[in-house]
């Protein structure tokens, strides 16, 4: 391995929200009002260390929220003080990943000491978008305003598809069945029923616990569910990912700020590009990079959380690197509990923390994130002995 951890960057005080189903319970929460209290669980967790350290910055990942920089106004709301700048990051779904991922290469260069960096996504409260009236309507009082549902992923003359049906198309381009569709999906419901999230969790709004989470989705219960995106596809509401809210954050220092704390060390960190048309296949060169970077061997990697957009995705991602896949997300991923876009490549990160710093944990994890439009973002983490 070529591993250099001399000033590595450390990841401390991983916490998150439960996630819950849009328009339910947090149906009125704002981007604020579920970032603030995580960002306040991080300090609190330094500052019982004894970590004095000033806060150099706040970077959440966002997606669909109201603009504003969401960041500093969570950072304002935590009470973390006026003298505590933040920004907003957006690479859609790997917007929480790629918020750490900036926050890592700030404090491994030495301009700051303490960050930090997660995500934070409320679909139930983003405001409704419409695009401007054309010119020539602009004289038509009967003109109808045409909603804004989302950003487009690629300009004209490029492949935009809607995630959902990329999805099938990825699934049946890379031969991914439904019904091995259906088992990874049972697999994830049943291994996040199974799991205690209680010590990763800031409860918010009276809620505990992630909302989505069923246990009685067996495979015969899924294979029951019609395709969701398209009349003829395997993408159904079973063994995909359901629209979300949620916040992570993670406190991004040096391995001496760190001390006390059990920390992850950032191995190394990679964004690339890909098809456009199945932008599924995304976190395979981002994750072939940082590997490459590392020097580490997929194969030495215990844990590999991805972002269970759609079972197809992790599916093909899996077959592409010929992972292991009883290593993809153990304890069950986004198609149990939910996937808020900006805040997922964060909530990776917990899981990883929280996961690897048992004393039965790997040694070595791997987030990923597939991003409409064709990216992918990877980081690889080492648990600090």
């Amino acid at each position: 391995m070529t591993r250099s951890a001399t000033n590595a960057p450390v990841l401390v005080a991983p916490w998150r929200t439960p996630i819950g189903n849009a328009g339910h319970g947090f149906a009125d929460l704002t981007t604020t009002d579920l970032a603030a209290p995580v960002l306040q669980a991080a300090m609190r967790t330094l500052l019982d260390a004894g970590c004095t350290t000033q806060v150099d910055d706040v970077v959440l990942g966002n997606c669909l929220g109201p603009g504003g920089d969401p960041a500093r106004i969570a950072s304002l709301a935590a009470g973390l003080g006026v003298d505590v700048p933040g920004v907003t990051v957006d690479r859609q779904c790997g917007s929480g990943l790629d918020a750490v991922m900036q926050a890592a290469a700030r404090v491994r260069c030495g301009d700051d000491q303490l960050i930090l960096a997660g995500g934070v996504e409320s679909a139930s409260t983003a405001p409704w978008r419409f695009w401007p009236t054309r010119r020539s309507a602009k004289q038509d009082s009967g003109a109808e305003l045409v909603r804004y549902t989302r950003a487009p992923f690629a300009p004209t003359g490029f492949p935009d598809p809607d995630m959902g049906v990329a999805a099938d198309d990825l699934a049946r381009i890379r031969g991914i069945s439904r019904e091995r569709q259906d088992a990874y999906a049972s697999r994830s419901h049943m291994a996040a029923a199974a799991t205690d999230f209680t010590d990763e969790i800031v409860p918010v709004a009276g809620i505990f616990r992630d909302q989505r989470i069923r246990p009685n989705m067996s495979e015969g219960r899924l294979a029951r569910l019609r395709p969701t995106f398209t009349a003829d596809g395997t993408v159904t509401a079973g063994n995909s990912c359901g629209i979300s809210d949620g916040a992570a954050v993670i406190a991004v220092t040096t391995a001496a700020r760190a001390e006390g704390l059990p920390a992850l060390r950032i191995l190394g960190s990679a964004v690339a590009g890909s098809d456009p048309a199945l932008p599924g296949l995304g976190p395979v060169p981002a994750i072939e990079k940082v590997l490459a970077r590392t020097g580490v061997a997929l194969s030495d990697i215990g844990i590999v959380e991805i972002t269970e957009a759609f079972a197809s995705v992790v599916l093909a991602v899996s077959d592409e690197l010929g992972l292991d896949e009883s290593a993809l997300c153990p304890q069950g991923g986004a198609i149990a509990m939910g996937h808020p876009w900006g805040a997922s490549g964060a909530i990776l990160l917990v899981r990883l923390a929280r996961q690897m710093s048992t004393s039965s944990g790997p040694e070595l994890g791997l987030a990923a994130c597939a991003i409409g439009g064709g990216q992918g973002i990877a980081m690889i983490v080492e648990r600090v002995q």
